[in-house]
């Protein structure tokens, strides 16, 4: 009980730090919008603390399957620290800023051509907008999609590679997909496939969907002005980690149901030779 107790604090100190890595890093933040920072802090810490602290999950999916969950909170951690210290550099720039600002430049130059996501991350922008607001929206963008990319890298290295999530043992569909329900309707099998396969096209999609959507929005109600360093850090790690999450859930439910289909052939495999014994 006590070392639940503790790794649960632990992951609800970490989601709290990862609400108020922006507030921390970034010079002069207005003490509203550090009051707003604590608030979602503590609700988002609260949240986690209370997920795993109950023996059983209820929202958190693949909670017995890591790294699944820990791959996903260092990707959106490593987005939104990142982008943090390049706004920094803005008003206290050093050797580390520079670095970032030109890796983030450099990756988002390259992919910016026609109906490239950063593209339309850019096109989004009002006409009036600054060259250095587009300059800084370009950049994130592109060290967001980099992070990203490495984080799908590394778990299809764990899927393809290590056999994830079979290495660490026994797997209960049941206890890591809490949010599927088995008796939906139909057999498991293909409905595993169909949602992984739907998730995985909805991340792809979505780096498209999603600057879409924000000028619809901006259209109906106030725009999202993207040169508040803290709104562009949150919007666009939001626009690079959501796909990426999506595409991850989508690999590890594809990942399940190869595993249910193999279990099943060896059970009939095996049903068979007795039969025929």
């Amino acid at each position: 009980m006590v070392g639940k107790f503790a790794s649960a604090l632990t992951r609800a100190l970490l989601v709290a730090l990862l609400m108020s890595t922006p507030a921390l890093i970034l010079p002069n933040v207005s003490t509203d919008a550090i009051h707003i920072v604590i608030l979602f802090a503590l609700f988002a810490g609260s949240l986690v603390f209370i997920e795993y602290l109950s023996t059983y999950p209820s929202i958190v999916e693949f909670r017995y399957a890591p790294p699944f969950n820990r791959l996903r909170f260092l990707a959106i951690f490593l987005c939104v620290l990142t982008l943090s210290v390049i706004a920094r550099g803005r008003y206290e720039p050093n050797a580390l800023t520079s670095f970032l600002y030109t890796l983030g430049f450099i990756v988002g130059d390259w992919i910016d051509f026609p109906y490239s996501p950063v593209r339309l991350m850019v096109i989004m922008l009002p006409d009036n907008a600054s060259e250095s607001l587009v300059l800084a929206v370009r950049t994130a963008s592109g060290m967001a999609y980099l992070i990203s990319l490495a984080t799908l890298t590394l778990f299809f290295f764990y899927v393809r590679i290590l056999g994830w999530p079979a290495r660490n043992g026994a797997f209960n569909v049941w206890v890591n997909l809490p949010l599927f329900d088995p008796t939906a309707g139909g057999d498991v099998l293909p409905r595993l496939q169909r949602d992984g396969r739907l998730n995985i096209a909805l991340g792809f999609l979505m780096p498209f969907l999603i600057p879409a959507i924000i000028q619809m929005m901006s259209d109906l109600i106030d725009p999202i002005y993207l040169d508040d360093p803290m709104t562009l850090i949150w919007t666009i790690s939001a626009w690079a980690f959501i796909p990426a999450s999506l595409i991850m859930r989508g690999m590890a439910m594809t990942r399940v149901a190869e595993m249910i289909d193999e279990n099943r052939r060896r059970a009939y495999a095996a049903a068979q030779a007795v039969h025929a014994i």
